[in-house]
Order: C-alpha cells, then structure tokens, then sequence
C-alpha cells in the first residue's frame, strides 16, 4: 500500500446526517431569506439592536458553506440560538456552552394498498393503487453544543450523551474559522418533554467529567464526525458522496482503493462483480458485522460499507504508512528494539480486545497490520475472522500457510490460541525483518510447522523476547500465553529498554563533559 499521495483539502466543517433544511432550499443563498425572516419576526432581539446585521453576517463568515445547507427558513430563529452559544463559548468559566429544546418531529409512513372499489378496471388500466399516510410523532430533543475546537471533541460529546443514555439521531457538527465549534446533536432516550432535567443531567455529566475538557488545539470536523456512534443501519455508505481514487492494492476477490468520504480519507474495499458467489457474500457480511462493532485504537477504524447491490465495499480509514509486510520487506526497515517493541504492543492490545469480544481473526500476518501516519500499528482485515461462541466446527487450514497454528493445518478443533501461535511468527518477522520460511513454498512450510519446525531467531534477538516467541509457538495451545500476558511482557521489556537507554545517555553526557575537562 503506498499511502503517500498528496492529502485533500479538507472543508472547514460538515455535518454527519443529511440537510435538515426543505428541498431545493441549497440551490440559493439561504443566508438572506433568513435574515428578512428574522426582521419580520416579532423577536425584541432582533428589533432593539443596531448592529444586529452586523453581527448576522459575521456569524455566517465564521462557520462553512454547508452550515447554510443545514438551515431551514421556517426555524429562522435557530440562527439565534447558534449565535448565542457561540458568543458564550468564548468565555472559559462557561465552556462547554449548550442549550437544549424539545422537539416533536412528524414521521409519516407510507401505506400503498390495492383499492378494491377499482378492481372491474384493473384489466383496462392496470392495478390502481391508494396511497394510506400514517404520521406519527417521534418526541426528541436538540443539543446545541459549543466550545474551544479540539482532536476527538466529537467523540467526547457522543460518549457524554450515550452516558446519559441518549440515543443519537442526528449529529451536525462544524468547525468556525476561529478554532470553535457547533455541534447540534437530536437525540431520543429521555422521557419527557421536561427540557430543565436533561440540563442539569447534561451539566452533571459535564461536572463529572470536567479535567477532560481542557485543551484547544483545532481538530477537522471530519475526523469529529466519523468518531461520533451511530445507530447500526447509518454504517450503510451513501455513494453519491464516497469519492474513487487511485487503487493501491488488490486480492483474490477484490481491489483496494484509496478515496474520499464526507472529507475523510478513506480504503475502499470493493469485491469484483465477477466473483460474486454466496461464500464470497457471507465472507463480506461476516467482514462487515465484525467490524462495524469493534472499536479499539489498535484496530482499523470501520465507517461504512455498500451492502447492497451492484456494488459491494467496505470504507475505512486509510492506513497512511501502509502495511507492516511492505514496511519490513519491500521498504527495507531494520527496527531498533524499542520501535519493534511497540510495534508488538500495539498489535498485542488490538489482538488482546478482539479475544476479549471472542473474535479470532484466523488470518494474523503482517499484511493484514496496517500503520497510520503515527506509526500506529492496527489489526485488520476480518475476512475470515470468527465469533468464537457462534457454534460450528470453525473451518480448517483458515489462514496463511506461513503464519498458521499447526492445529489449524492438522483440522484439529482450535480456539483464540491460533492466533497467539501466528503472533509467534510475526514476532520473529519484526526481530529479522525476514520473510517466515522464505527458501520453501507456503505448502512446504506447512508441512514442516506440522512436523515441528519453527523459523530459526537471530543470534542477536533479546533472550526475554527469544522466550516469549518460543512460547507463543508451542505445539500445544494450552502452553501459549494469552495476549493480556504477553502484554504485559512487552510492556515491561519496554520499560527496561528505555531506562537502559536513558542511563546510557546519562554516561555519554558525563563521559563528553570529563573528556572536555
């Protein structure tokens, strides 16, 4: 995967549902409607101030063009109310600022039923039809947040509400020019219109919670939206809006694609047409189950999927550095201990979530650890991962020759311990930067794992780690350890190589300074 193309220019906000404004009303400038709207009103805030179109114009230039495409002119005083919190939000005693309203929002159902007093003309004019308008009411509310602009605030407010037990319905979310946000959030989960008790279990939560609102650096509202948690059935991609770049990469069944979602920038999984089959299917709709309810820092960031035909994708976030097979081999990097043991780390705890929720991936390789930006290393790939409580006799030879447990090569019954067994071998793949294996052929390789063979270690590999991969490939499952202990192992491996490192330092510094003497 070569994540290095150029970046797209991001918009300064977005919002993550539809516009909430009547149709077609994005074809014009909304701004100024809105504005005679608000003079006509009978609003005293409006008519008692001078400086009022001031003001109106420049709360406009502060926030992006889709702000105006998520206004209605029937709700023209929601512009107040934005204006408000935002004004408030520069003061630091009242952050984070919010208003809250209920709301009582007309959902009607279509009911399309045969009208029987119409039957004799059915063969002269077809089927006539009725169209039966059944409106229900659904009782939410609308929280309007605003407060210094920062990485991952979206996600924070999110959790909050989920807290509270509040069910996002929506979430419109922008950034201003100068580093603010607003987020307007409608929600369903509180019982009653009673607006004053949701402000004061808003204002408790936020209490609770208060050292985690520090902080101002400017996060994009992309990044805020796809953090934000969603009801199930919103995973499912508009394509109208999912933007095809260059393709990176392909497979047996599908290619890669790098692209944009909604500013995001994204891998497109796309399954060809011509291999199209029920396994094929089932594999994309295991891929998408799993991951759409997994989330972890160490595991690839799902956002969305087409799960209806001609195409079939999966979106996620775009891995910037690629994968960790081409980092060792095809780019050549040898790592120092210490990046090569947080490289391990990070695939233990991404490993160590997915057993906790008893997924076993059944295809733990290098090629399917993905590095963003950060150097972050994250599982995925969940083609054929299993639930492991789902019933079944799980599929044998599952896998990667190079990288498979002998128990899955000998159609033996396996458990999450399969992938400790192939954590074993990309272990020794980080301390070698070598290929497993690589004189024979992936079914010779098996055949030996079957007979006992194991990858040969460096000379030079730390005996703790020379341990704990020898460990991690035992023949026999119950002697490998799990990825909470193995965790821990490398943590504290870590710790010891960075004290050593630091009081080598140390000697250097008092050595450089003697020597001067």
């Amino acid at each position: 995967m070569d994540g290095r193309a150029a970046e797209p220019i991001e918009e300064v906000g977005e919002s993550s549902s539809p516009p909430r404004g009547a149709g077609g009303q994005g074809a014009y400038d909304i701004k100024n409607e809105i504005y005679e709207r608000l003079l006509e009103s009978e609003n005293e805030e409006v008519r008692s101030n001078p400086y009022f179109k001031e003001q109106f114009d420049a709360h406009f230039s502060r926030l992006p063009p889709s702000y105006k495409l998520d206004l209605n002119v029937d709700r023209a005083d929601d512009v107040l109310i934005h204006q408000k919190v935002l004004a408030e939000a520069k003061d630091p005693d009242k952050r984070p600022v919010f208003h809250v309203r209920f709301q009582k929002i007309e959902e009607q159902n279509v009911d399309t039923t045969k009208n029987s007093e119409d039957t004799e003309d059915e063969s002269e004019f077809g089927d006539t039809l009725s169209a039966r308008h059944e409106v229900t009411y659904a009782m939410v509310h609308e929280i309007i947040f605003s407060t210094i602009d920062k990485p991952k605030l979206l996600s924070q407010l999110s959790t909050l509400l989920s807290d509270i037990g509040l069910n996002i319905r929506e979430a419109h979310v922008f950034s201003t020019t100068d580093g603010y946000s607003l987020d307007v959030f409608v929600v369903d989960g509180w019982y009653e219109e009673d607006t004053d008790g949701l402000h004061k279990e808003i204002e408790a939560a936020i209490y609770r919670n208060e050292g985690s609102w520090s902080g101002s650096s400017h996060s994009s509202a992309t990044e805020r939206i796809l953090a934000v948690q969603l009801k199930a059935d919103d995973w499912e991609i508009d394509r109208r809006v999912l933007k095809m770049g260059e393709k990176f990469g392909s497979g047996s069944c599908g290619d890669l694609y790098r692209g944009n979602y909604l500013g995001q920038d994204v891998a497109i999984k796309i399954i060809r047409s011509d291999h199209l089959n029920e396994p094929l299917l089932l594999e994309f709709q295991q891929e998408v189950s799993i991951l759409k309810n997994v989330q972890h820092d160490n595991v690839v960031r799902f956002i969305g999927a087409c799960t209806k035909p001609p195409q079939y994708c999966i979106v996620t976030e775009y891995m910037h550095e690629g994968n960790l097979y081409d980092y060792l081999h095809k780019h050549h990097n040898v790592l120092e201990l210490s990046m090569l043991l947080k490289f391990a780390i990070d695939v233990c705890k991404g490993m160590d979530y997915l057993h906790q929720n008893n997924i076993i991936h059944r295809d733990l390789k290098t090629a399917n650890l993905l590095i963003d930006s950060n150097l972050v290393v994250k599982v995925a790939d969940f083609g054929v991962a299993r639930i492991q409580n789902q019933g079944g006799v799980m599929t044998a030879e599952t896998g990667t020759y190079r990288w498979m447990a002998p128990e899955v090569i000998n159609h033996q019954p396996y458990d999450q311990k399969a992938d400790v067994f192939s954590f074993g071998i990309v272990l020794w793949e980080l301390t070698t930067s070598k290929i497993p294996y690589e004189s024979m052929t992936p079914l010779q390789a098996a055949l030996g794992v079957r007979q006992g063979l194991r990858p040969v270690p460096l000379d030079k590999t730390h005996p703790r780690l020379l341990d704990l991969m020898q460990r991690c490939w035992e023949t026999a499952p119950a002697k490998r350890p799990t990825f909470s202990e193995i965790t821990v192992e490398l943590e504290e491996l870590l710790e010891q190589v960075q004290q050593e490192s630091r009081a080598s330092t140390r000697q250097e510094k008092h050595a450089s300074k003697d020597s001067v003497k």
